[in-house]
């Protein structure tokens, strides 16, 4: 019988890769199908929803860790940089005109100047000069405020050679002591004060972005946890639907977790939001006129001195320019001193903060008095009696000028004491909530994949 010879097997033809024509899904394609596979039993729903509640837990506590660190980190800004270099600021254009007024002062008494009048010109100087280091070390380079501060630093060497010169030629007994001790003022009247209150407004300015920063609600972080709260009780209701059980302690802790974060930051924030909403209405408005009014009483302390220092002098050429003439304008000043202790004691909301600032008022007006009693001598001809009753031993305006000055200092500092503990407590509010809610977070992601481990179990 013929033996029929055996037939190689064939090999068999790969597997299409798709539809003739098609070209090869990609990995994301892929995936998707997979996922829709998944998605067609429970199992797959269950981890496909355990990873999305894990998901939106993780996501709510970084987004609050962000959010409120954020926040905390300008509330810190507020209580610790921006209102005390506000502060600084203020004290260097104190420090300037109150320099200004020494100076003008230690003119009048003639060749043997006061020994207090000198000692105060210089710790004035002094601190001027001590400031605008804090100033220029705390700013950044290119910052709106390092421009003022270099000005100053150039024009403070300047404005002490002028008075260093008046003082040698007012020993001397010339006239032209008066005309070089106008120019001085003059240098800081219209180019050292107005970059001081530059300075001053620029850190302001900085003051208020910190608080912009620091007081909005974290919107993104509350919406987050209101979907996440919302997730997890549809997660759990949807278990009670399939399997009757109440509960599932996993997605109950989770709950949990996500609740007290949520309270936290609602409630941690709303604290520290009227903490230093506080500070800023009762702390920094006040701050800010009090500033004003110490500066205008300065003002007008040198006004009143220099209308006596200009009487009778001679010109003085610096440069292209003559100087021999003195604007005076002590009652603006008087005028801008007491519109601002008017609003000073509207905004204290104490005894302690309008005591000192009444006390003042009650300054300014003896002030005014004095000073028409001796603007009257000096029209009559009668220097030396005015000037007797501008910086006499006693009963002179410069009595008055020194108890508003030690007034608004004592409201400045009760001011500032309430300032501090305001902010203060503002931003203690928001501490550790950035690292809790980031711990809680992580809690709550793993109650929620336990949970639905739990009931994956069952299908095994």
């Amino acid at each position: 019988m013929p033996t029929v010879p055996a037939v190689p097997p064939q090999p068999r033809p790969p597997a299409p890769a798709g539809r003739p024509g098609q070209p090869r899904r990609t990995a994301f394609a892929e995936g998707a199908e997979r996922l829709r596979a998944a998605a067609t039993t429970e199992p797959g729903r269950l981890r496909i929803i355990g990873a999305v509640l894990a998901l939106l837990v993780v996501a709510f506590g970084a987004v609050t860790a962000w959010q409120t660190t954020d926040r905390a980190a300008a509330a810190d800004d507020v209580l610790h940089s921006s209102q005390p270099l506000s502060s600084d600021a203020a004290d260097i254009y104190r420090s300037l005109a109150d320099a200004n007024t020494a100076a003008s002062s230690g003119f009048l008494a003639g060749g043997q100047e006061t020994a207090a009048a000198r000692d105060r010109y210089e710790k004035d100087i002094s601190t001027a000069a001590a400031k605008l280091v804090t100033a220029a070390a705390a700013s950044d380079p290119g910052s709106p405020s390092e421009a003022a501060i270099s000005k100053l630093n150039k024009l403070l060497p300047e404005y002490k050679g002028l008075v260093e010169r008046a003082r040698t030629y007012n020993r001397q007994g010339y006239p032209v002591g008066g005309a070089y001790l106008r120019y001085a003022n003059d240098k800081m009247q219209s180019e050292m004060l107005p970059a001081a209150e530059d300075l001053y407004k620029k850190e302001n300015n900085k003051l208020r972005s910190d608080y912009g920063n620091a007081t909005p609600y974290p919107w993104a972080a509350i919406a987050l946890g209101v979907l996440v709260l919302a997730a997890l009780a549809w997660a759990q209701h949807r278990n009670y639907r399939r399997t009757n059980r109440v509960l599932n302690h996993g997605l109950v802790g989770a709950t949990a977790f996500a609740t007290v974060v949520l309270l936290w930051l609602v409630v941690g924030h709303s604290i520290a939001r009227a903490g230093l909403n506080d500070s800023y209405d009762h702390g920094v408005r006040s701050l800010n006129v009090l500033h004003d009014a110490r500066i205008a009483s300065l003002k007008a302390r040198g006004n009143e001195n220099l209308s006596l220092v200009a009487r009778g002098a001679e010109t003085i050429t610096v440069g292209d320019t003559t100087y021999d003439a003195f604007y005076y304008d002590f009652d603006k000043d008087m005028k801008a001193l007491g519109k601002g202790l008017t609003e000073a004691e509207r905004l204290a909301d104490d005894q302690v903060g309008s005591k000192p600032v009444k006390a003042a008022e009650g300054n300014m007006t003896v002030w005014k008095q004095r000073h028409a009693s001796a603007r009257t001598e000096d029209e009559n001809g009668n220097y030396q009696q005015a000037l007797d009753k501008v910086i006499g031993a006693k009963g002179a305006t410069g009595e008055c000028f020194d108890s508003v000055d030690d007034n608004l200092k004592t409201a400045i500092a009760h001011e500032q004491a309430e300032f501090g503990q305001a902010a203060g407590d503002g931003r203690d509010a928001m501490t550790g909530l950035p690292i809790g809610a980031a711990v809680l977070a992580v809690l709550g992601a793993a109650g929620a994949l336990l949970g639905i481990g739990r009931r994956l179990s069952e299908y095994r």
